[in-house]
């Protein structure tokens, strides 16, 4: 008696198929609300680290002056009292000390 054009005529309100049941009313509010609670942590973090800077991946590495006068200084390619006064230089201070007039 079962055939199979029974079972497809019966087969959405038998729970067969894309029906899902009562239970997906309960499941796809919570993951709309996960879904926008992680859209405004995201926002929230770019906007605390800035826009201008933009993704991780696509910052440049090593084009802070200070940050290259570091490296060059730690490679040995210059020594100490010409990296504390481009150093001064480049945080606008005119003495070697780093102290602003």
């Amino acid at each position: 008696m079962n055939t199979l054009a029974q079972i497809a005529a019966h087969a959405p309100h038998d729970g067969w198929g894309w029906g899902g049941g009562p239970g997906w009313f309960v499941i796809f509010p919570i993951l709309w609300f996960l879904l926008i609670v992680a859209v405004v942590v995201l926002i929230a973090r770019a906007a605390r680290r800035g826009f201008r800077q933009g993704p991780p991946w696509a910052r440049q590495a090593g084009t802070d002056p200070v940050a290259i006068l570091g490296e060059r200084y730690a490679r040995g390619e210059i020594d100490e009292s010409e990296y504390r006064s481009r150093l001064a230089v480049l945080r606008g201070s005119t003495e070697p000390g780093g102290r602003t007039n």
